[in-house]
């Protein structure tokens, strides 16, 4: 019959982290406090935003969004990889590795159409300001917002199904600390190069259209900002532009890193890939903080603290 007397792969190993021999306890308090300090911080901004009536608007909205998914991202790879680190629990099942796939992928996706709709809010904030109530109503911001989930939901399910449709057959050892496409894909034995092309094409695909739109965004802000004849103005655009600009700036350098060089070598792509479950959905909360007095105002009332109204 021809056919080659494999045993179908039901569970993988995830190597973690290379080149870690003798760091794991070290390493395991480290992603633990970014991880805890990560919940921390979107919980709090999530709960000061619902808490305050006077955060009840679009941009706010949105960081609501921005808070869940930090914590749904962080929450994909770091448990298993504290699991790993502490106790050299390697196995996942087959349908844990899926789960990582389609979860990476729709929640990095989400995260980046959600930026692209944070950059229009601002664009229509500040070069159409008396408009802006209009054209952001609730109805909009909602339909915006579901768009981003709906549509990476469906993105994710195609490159999760693409991939998990293959058989594997062979090795089950993933060389990395969380499934994603690209290490897992290799494992296959069949040909990939449908899933590889699809991926490699979605995955740049998004974020540079998304990138592409952000930048327009912010090409007609500036444009308007300097238009702006009164100083005070300029700086209260520039302050409710800048923390979003960070943040656009920390989630596409480690993207462009990882997928627009295909062959970096692993000592790189490992610490970016890091960096984007690790950090970055720590430094969030901080970035949209340190220099906004609403949420400040709104933190202090929800500790029970004293406000100080604007004025």
């Amino acid at each position: 019959m021809g056919l080659v007397n494999h045993t179908m792969v039901t569970h993988f190993i995830l190597l973690g982290i290379p080149n870690t021999d003798g760091l794991q306890t070290i390493l395991f308090i480290t992603f633990l406090a970014f991880y805890l300090c990560t919940l921390l911080g979107n919980l709090l901004i999530f709960s000061a935003i619902l808490a305050d009536p006077r955060l009840h608007t679009p941009m706010y909205f949105f960081l609501c969004n921005l808070s869940v998914l930090d914590i749904g991202i962080s929450s994909i790879s770091i448990p298993k990889l504290l699991a790993n680190l502490w106790a050299q629990s390697r196995f996942i099942s087959r349908g844990g590795c899926m789960s990582q796939v389609f979860f990476w992928h729709f929640l990095g996706s989400t995260e980046c159409l959600l930026y692209t709709v944070m950059a229009y809010d601002r664009y229509v904030a500040i070069c159409h300001p008396l408009r802006y109530l209009l054209v952001m109503n609730r109805r909009v911001c909602a339909l915006l917002a579901a768009g981003t989930w709906i549509t990476s939901c469906f993105h994710a399910t195609i490159l999760t199904s693409l991939t998990f449709t293959l058989p594997y057959c062979g090795s089950n050892v993933v060389d990395y600390f969380f499934c994603d496409i690209f290490p897992v894909v290799k494992l296959a034995c069949a040909d990939t190069y449908v899933i590889e092309t699809v991926s490699f094409t979605n995955i740049g695909v998004v974020p540079m259209t998304c990138f592409l739109l952000i930048l327009a965004s912010y090409v007609r802000i500036i444009y308007s900002v300097l238009k702006m004849n009164s100083a005070e103005g300029r700086r209260k655009a520039a302050s409710t532009c800048t923390s979003h600009l960070v943040v656009v700036t920390l989630f596409f350098g480690p993207c462009a890193l990882v997928y627009t060089q295909p062959q970096l070598s692993k000592v790189l792509v490992t610490p970016v890939h890091i960096f984007g479950n690790v950090v970055t959905p720590m430094l969030n909360p901080a970035i949209y903080t340190l220099r906004n007095k609403e949420v400040k105002a709104a933190l202090r009332k929800l500790r029970g603290g004293p406000t100080v109204s604007e004025g």
